[in-house]
């Protein structure tokens, strides 16, 4: 090899790595977009969507009423996941997520428009479940898309790391919303904030917006798909990619329900774990710089499991998870009982150890299970049927449940951990990814 064909080598394997960590950046900022709108959505569900737009309904039913405004986002999400997976299969990955950014970025703003039912009555809530069902679409097509760039970008032996950043940005998104939402609780009458102060956070998504699409406008497409979209002789190139799916469901079936505990404890949490809190006597500002202080330790431990995962695979860390998250749960409710920002940081932090250990090598575990012409549809219809099943109506059942049972919260312990067993099992039953070749 002549010095000039090293020298070009060498340059190439550099502006390589440039792009593979513009991807990553691109990937972790828009989940971050994407997730600050969603979580956002429903930390008001949990504290503030009940006395304005349910004021008429006793304050337990109300809050009931307001995370079945919350689930619907949920129901939307495998359809949206459907409808970017094929046009991202088809014309690619890139432009499917700027699309998936704006439609998102679009309903959260007008969210914090929506008159309360003092002014426009049950209206409201009918425009808050429409928006949410867009705010679920977009969602629905994003994580396929943020985690596929970010996976075929990647060294084979770091794809569980690299992926992971699209679910870091879930808690980083949680963190900046519960932030905004907490700092105007923090310094607003309660009337105040009720009136006008939780919808700031909502516009906020427009200048968020704005960002994110300059960042994503500015990276390549995925290196797979450019190469699968050539081989036009191949004969899957003709195939439409839900079909090729639903020749054989059952791997779709086995990824969702091995991964339906880190969605049932993600929702539960993030919305009647909030609630529960307050309920038990703690300062809605405590509670939420608490669950700020858990979002922070989840950035971490989301990324350390992936980079595990890269070692001993996908599954071992996964199992621990659902295992860590039957044994914790009963703690970490009782933290949240105790009250203050101390024991309710430390019942969020606990909450990670077994939750993250199921997310964080959930984007690569996902992914990898599906050729690269179906794997953003296969991928994220996958993940949005295990969000839908565990995390759409965990809400509001354990609402239910809670309600129900005199104000007990063991019924809830008992459904989670059942749950997080059942996830457990279906692990066991799938295949290790981990050292799968992807461009086959």
């Amino acid at each position: 090899m002549t010095s000039t064909e090293s020298t070009t080598v060498a340059l190439s394997n550099v502006e390589r790595q440039r792009e593979v960590r513009r991807v990553v950046q691109s990937s972790f900022l828009g989940s971050v977009l994407e997730f600050y709108d969603f979580l956002l959505y429903g930390v008001a569900a949990a504290l503030v969507f009940g006395p304005v737009f349910f004021s008429n309904l006793p304050s337990t039913v109300a809050t009931v009423a307001s995370l079945g405004t919350f689930a619907a986002g949920y129901l939307a999400r495998p359809i949206g996941g459907i409808i970017f997976g094929h046009f991202g299969d088809r014309v690619g990955r890139k432009s499917m997520l700027l699309w998936s950014l704006s439609i998102m970025g679009a309903a959260s703003f007008l969210v914090g428009l929506v008159p309360p039912e003092s002014v426009i009555g049950p209206w409201g809530a009918v425009i808050l479940v429409v928006l949410r069902l867009m705010q679920g679409v977009a969602l629905g097509g994003e994580w396929g898309g943020a985690t596929l760039m970010a996976l075929e970008h990647a060294d084979p032996k770091k794809r569980g790391f690299m992926a992971a950043f699209v679910n870091a940005g879930a808690p980083a998104g949680g963190i900046i919303g519960t932030l905004m939402m907490g700092l105007f609780s923090a310094i607003l009458t309660e009337d105040e904030f009720l009136s006008w102060g939780w919808r700031v956070p909502f516009l906020f998504s427009a200048l968020m917006l704005a960002v994110g699409l300059y960042v994503r406008l500015r990276v390549s497409e995925s290196p797979l798909f450019l190469a699968a979209a050539n081989q036009k002789e191949a004969k899957v190139s003709s195939e439409v990619p839900i079909m090729a799916i639903l020749r054989a469901p059952r791997t779709v079936l086995v990824v969702a329900l091995a991964c339906v505990a880190s969605f049932a404890l993600q929702s539960a949490i993030t919305t009647f774990g909030l609630s529960y809190a307050v309920d038990q006597g703690s300062a809605r500002e405590d509670v939420l710089f608490g669950f700020t202080i858990g979002q922070i330790a989840a950035i971490v431990l989301i990324l350390a499991y992936a980079k595990l995962s890269d070692r001993i695979g996908r599954r071992p860390v996964m199992i621990f998870g659902c295992i860590a998250s039957i044994v914790l749960i009963y703690p970490m409710f009782e933290l949240l009982k105790a009250g203050g920002i101390l024991f309710t940081a430390l019942a969020f932090v606990v909450f990670c150890v077994g939750q993250n250990a199921i997310y964080g090598p959930m984007g690569a575990f996902i992914s990898e299970q599906f050729a690269t012409h179906s794997r953003y549809t296969g991928a994220s219809v996958g993940y949005q049927l295990a969000s839908l099943v565990g995390g759409g109506f965990t809400p509001t059942v354990v609402a239910s449940l809670y309600a129900a049972s005199d104000r007990s919260v063991m019924p809830v312990l008992i459904l989670i951990a059942a749950i997080s067993a059942i996830s457990a099992v279906f692990l066991w039953l799938s295949q290790e990814t981990r050292t799968r070749d992807l461009t086959k």
